[in-house]
């Protein structure tokens, strides 16, 4: 990230596409209740976006609002993590997904706070003050779900297990930037882990390590997730409803 308007837009594309994979549990969950939950994860994350793009705009100075930034950019504009448009797969790929993010966003916003710096608030402070209420409970909503899975039936923590570990080496590119950040979150995961009965990838272990997201190179499905998310908008420019 070369300026804040960069920056914050980065943040707003994790937010956004992360809200997107989450949507498509709507109507597909194993239950009512967890349907809802997913649901209103996703436009938790949604809001989020919103007032990261909108700020980003502002930044930028070029008048793009945040339907602009969302719809009207092509997949190398977009910079959000790989982490964050990876298939949907299977419930415990979403959970541990979500823990894996959740953390992440939770000591991201924790570094941005508003009210860690009342003498020199900002907008950024503001927004992540408002977002850390909801990342509260998406943390807290994985970390239950993932320790029912991996220390549930043997099924479930085959499930878990694998999932962590192929979600693992794309936590690297999370702190790329800001990798001052990763101790507090191993931290949480780690605790989340093992009363989860889940071992994760040691750093020795983890060759590989995909990233450019950041810089706008994503894997194959990133393409496809835009198409859907960008059809209307680009089938109907300009419509109001």
């Amino acid at each position: 990230m070369t300026n804040r308007a960069e920056y914050v837009l980065a943040l707003g594309d994790d937010a956004l596409i992360a809200a997107q994979r989450l949507a498509e549990w709507t109507s597909r969950a194993h239950e009512l209740e967890e349907d809802i939950a997913l649901a209103n994860i996703a436009l938790d994350l949604l809001g989020q976006a919103r007032m990261l793009l909108t700020y980003a705009g502002e930044l930028e100075g070029d008048g793009r609002d945040e339907d602009a930034l969302a719809y009207w950019r092509d997949e190398r504009e977009f910079t959000n993590v790989q982490l964050v448009e990876l298939p949907r797969g299977d419930f415990a790929f979403t959970i541990v997904r979500m823990l894996f993010f959740a953390a992440y966003q939770a000591q991201l916003y924790i570094s941005h706070d508003v009210e860690a710096d009342l003498e020199q608030p900002d907008r950024l402070g503001e927004i992540a003050a408002k977002a850390l209420k909801e990342v509260a409970y998406h943390l807290d909503h994985a970390t239950q779900w993932t320790v029912r899975l991996g220390d549930g039936t043997a099924q479930s923590h085959e499930r878990a297990q694998n999932a962590v570990d192929e979600l693992w080496p794309y936590t690297y590119e999370l702190f790329e930037a800001e990798p001052q950040l990763r101790q507090d979150w191993l931290a949480t995961v780690d605790t989340v882990l093992e009363k989860a009965t889940l071992t994760r990838p040691s750093d020795e272990d983890s060759k590989f390590r995909p990233t450019g997201g950041r810089n706008g190179i994503h894997t194959e499905h990133m393409g496809y997730l835009l198409a859907e998310m960008q059809h209307l908008a680009r089938s109907h420019p300009g419509a109001k409803w």
